[in-house]
């Protein structure tokens, strides 16, 4: 297959995987339910912990190649409905939420202007979606974890919690892309540096597999779409929370 089709063929898929996701249950809402496992971590967010504590705003960066926004309006894409969760959770806290999109941006190319940007935004938390670009260009996995790891530690030096997110699911680009080294080097990394790392990819595949949208049906579905963003959304603020080990005090 040209170099060119194949990429179309694998950044559609990609985009299905979320953007016109279908449900299983077309008529029921999803219940976007996660396994507790999927939205344990070990690392913690100190600083988002110290900022709601003190009642302070909390400023949310999303940094991400192409998959923070759908088909729809932003309003609809995830970094909006976890701002809502958020909000949501933690009434007495201003949340505000902000997203870089760099589309086909590979780990090393969006890392090397991070400095810059932790200048420009200064955020509490970076929450970094990364691993499909250099997936799909085959990008050696060494150099990707390489290169993740340097962007994780130039967020941390400038003063930011981080939370890693890694590819989404897509089962119709499994046989195009090989997933797995990338994520195995985004946990490696996560793990070296201490920071959580939101699984994206498992999460997404068990919603396939138990039959909460149909993954690989590539019909177009805009309200369905927004429901996954929304899912996403509500997994990520859960995960922030308890990462955050923000008990119901400081919840109310």
């Amino acid at each position: 297959m040209p170099a060119v089709s194949w990429w179309r063929c694998a950044v559609t898929g990609m985009v299905l995987a979320v953007g016109l996701a279908t449900s299983a249950r077309a008529d029921d809402p999803p219940s976007c339910e996660v396994p507790s496992y999927l939205l344990a971590s070990e690392s913690s967010l100190p600083r988002v912990t110290e900022t709601v504590k003190k009642g302070q705003p909390l400023d949310i960066l999303v940094v991400g190649s192409r998959s923070s926004t759908i088909t729809t309006s932003d309003a609809s894409a995830y970094p909006a409905r976890l701002q809502v969760a958020l909000k949501d959770k933690l009434p007495a806290i201003t949340v505000n939420l902000s997203v870089e999109v760099q589309p086909k941006k590979t780990a090393e190319e969006l890392a090397s202007g991070f400095v810059k940007l932790m200048e420009e935004k200064k955020p509490i938390l970076v929450i970094w979606q990364t691993g499909t670009v250099d997936a799909m260009r085959s990008i050696d996995p060494d150099d990707f974890r390489s290169a993740v790891n340097e962007g994780v530690s130039a967020l941390q030096k400038a003063g930011a919690d981080v939370i890693l997110m890694n590819l989404q699911y897509s089962p119709r680009t499994e046989t195009m892309i090989s997933v797995p080294p990338y994520i195995d080097n985004m946990r490696v990394v996560a793990q070296e540096r201490d920071v959580p790392l939101f699984d994206r990819f498992a999460i997404m595949r068990q919603w396939n597999e138990h039959g909460d949208f149909d993954l690989f049906n590539p019909t177009h579905g805009i309200e369905l779409a927004k429901q996954v963003h929304d899912c996403l959304g509500r997994a990520l603020s859960k995960f922030i929370i308890d990462a955050a080990h923000l008990g119901p005090t400081q919840q109310n």
